[in-house]
């Protein structure tokens, strides 16, 4: 089928302290039910951020799942918005609930409204993460809960009402909305994860056990992927987070899926540079999209 150029591009400015927050690409004309984001690709270091951390600049970034903005970027040619953050994961993560705190972090007594006791929080990686992916300590000294407030408010709040506006106008226009959450794992199960050590798959596909989506959406993806020669598994050791579950409701015809792709496919993990296999996924992501963008209302 013909596909629209994308056109305008909305940018939310969080100001001069934290940078842009976020960047909606938009196709010329929606033509499919799909939303796309890619909440934890931003690259936006501010460097009284960096300063306050004990890590250098690469450490810090190998939370990022870096490169997934560009590998989905074929979304607005083939009619959906792509909605990415542009902060960086390990300042605010935006896959989490709005007050997951890890109180270890902070020089003062959190509210009563915070979650401090989810499973998140427990390994560090609240809405303010404490540590990055492998558990390594960000901060040289505790910081107040001030400052984990402007951030959550000046870029968490934003991209959220933002999202919520995309999944609105969709399911307005199509009567559904299909969100597709994009990020990317660690090639090997970090020491938080339940498969630490282990090599992983290709490609994991997460929608809360059945909860988030349809079974023809997960079983498109998968079949897609498969036909690819990629090895594909479901639910483990990631089945959505935040926003799949907070977002994902199929009974009133809103579809969250969150797709993990496999790092070493792409890019080296150590020096956070796109390697030789780079264009072979974002063409086989960019196949998906079209599949996608083909099956349509059909999902």
């Amino acid at each position: 089928m013909d596909q629209p150029a994308h056109s305008n591009i909305e940018i939310e400015n969080a100001g001069e302290h934290f940078g842009r927050a976020f960047e909606v690409i938009r196709p010329q004309e929606q033509i499919i039910p799909f939303v796309f984001a890619s909440p934890h690709s931003g690259t936006n270091y501010a460097p009284t951020f960096i300063a306050a951390s004990r890590l250098d600049a690469i450490a810090l970034r190998r939370s990022e799942d870096s490169f997934i903005d560009d590998l989905y970027a074929a979304a607005p040619d083939c009619g959906a918005p792509l909605l990415k953050a542009l902060f960086p994961r390990a300042f605010v993560d935006p896959n989490r609930e709005a007050y997951e705190l890890d109180p270890r972090m902070f020089v003062d007594q959190l509210p009563k409204y915070v979650n401090a006791s989810s499973p998140r929080v427990f390994a560090g990686l609240g809405t303010v993460p404490r540590v990055v992916t492998n558990g390594d300590e960000i901060y040289q000294n505790k910081i107040s809960f001030e400052e984990a407030k402007q951030r959550i408010e000046s870029c968490y709040f934003p991209y959220h009402a933002t999202l919520q506006s995309l999944i609105d106008e969709t399911k307005s226009q199509f009567g559904k909305c299909v969100l597709i959450d994009c990020h990317s794992m660690p090639s090997i199960g970090g020491p938080m994860d339940d498969d630490r050590g282990n090599q992983r798959v290709d490609v994991v596909l997460g929608n809360k056990h059945g909860e988030a989506c349809s079974p023809d959406l997960i079983n498109f993806v998968e079949t897609h992927f498969k036909s690819l020669g990629m090895i594909v598994r479901r639910n483990h050791p990631y089945a959505g987070g935040y926003t799949t579950r907070h977002y994902g409701a199929p009974e009133t015809n809103v579809h969250a899926l969150q797709i993990e792709v496999n790092r070493a496919l792409y890019m080296d993990e150590e020096t956070i540079m796109r390697n030789s296999g780079f264009d072979d996924l974002k063409s086989k992501i960019s196949s998906l999209i079209n599949a996608l963008s083909n099956a349509g209302l059909s999902l």
